[in-house]
């Protein structure tokens, strides 16, 4: 797969770093001499020049991209980019970085971002499910499809302990993805049966989410 990725900062040489030994190709685009570090990441190649361009993303070959990272610090250029690689190169998938989150309500699909990372709320999500039980965290918003990633720890004594998956009449437009179970990382199957303390993960639609919380709390159950 072969990823472009504007911004070389410490984000943009990470996620490169990540990718290459994961097997894929990666281009690190960035306008500012500075930031070619090609020492740090010698396996990437190394674009100099400025991602809002026209000129430069043709230069970048980002027709041939399957993905595109907006990963700069700042929000406006990782809107352009992100407009661009989707609507003027048709990049099938497109991330981008929002550093504020006022900012966030502007990752969406009309700007051609399919997935929205905002860091300082990831962080907070981080926290909240290291020391929340019962509660339901965002971790990770689609804009594609108006979804997130959702964490909730099952809590002692919930009414859908022992209940099998199977069993259990989720809300509409959600889905379990992951049963993480001490040490264990669990493909949901319909006859395994909950237990308390498990980490479900969801994708679920936004409306949905309060649903899906009472659904796993203390007083929920099957309907």
């Amino acid at each position: 797969m072969r990823v472009a990725i504007a911004g070389a900062g410490a984000v943009g040489r990470s996620i490169a770093g990540e990718l290459l030994e994961n097997g894929h190709e990666v281009l690190l685009i960035d306008k500012a001499p500075t930031a070619i570090s090609v020492e740090r990441v010698p396996q990437a190649e190394w674009l100099l020049a400025d991602a809002c361009e026209i000129t430069s993303l043709d230069e970048a070959a980002l027709e041939r991209c399957h993905v595109v990272i907006a990963a700069t610090g700042d929000d406006k250029v990782n809107l352009v980019v992100s407009l661009l690689g989707k609507t003027e190169y048709g990049v099938p998938r497109v991330v981008a970085r929002v550093n504020n989150p006022k900012n966030e309500w502007l990752f969406n699909e009309s700007w051609g971002v399919d997935v929205a990372v905002s860091t300082p709320r990831l962080m907070s999500a981080l926290v909240e499910e290291a020391v929340s039980v019962g509660d339901l965290v965002r971790l990770l918003r689609f804009s594609q499809g108006d979804a997130n990633l959702v964490e909730l720890t099952l809590p002692p004594e919930a009414a859908l302990a022992g209940t099998r998956v199977g069993d259990v009449t989720w809300p509409q437009d959600t889905a379990l993805v992951t049963i993480i179970r001490g040490n264990r990382v669990m493909a949901p199957d319909p006859e395994d049966a909950l237990e308390a303390g498990d980490e479900l993960l969801f994708v679920a639609a936004p409306a949905r989410e309060e649903q899906l919380e009472d659904l796993l709390s203390v007083r929920g159950g099957t309907t």
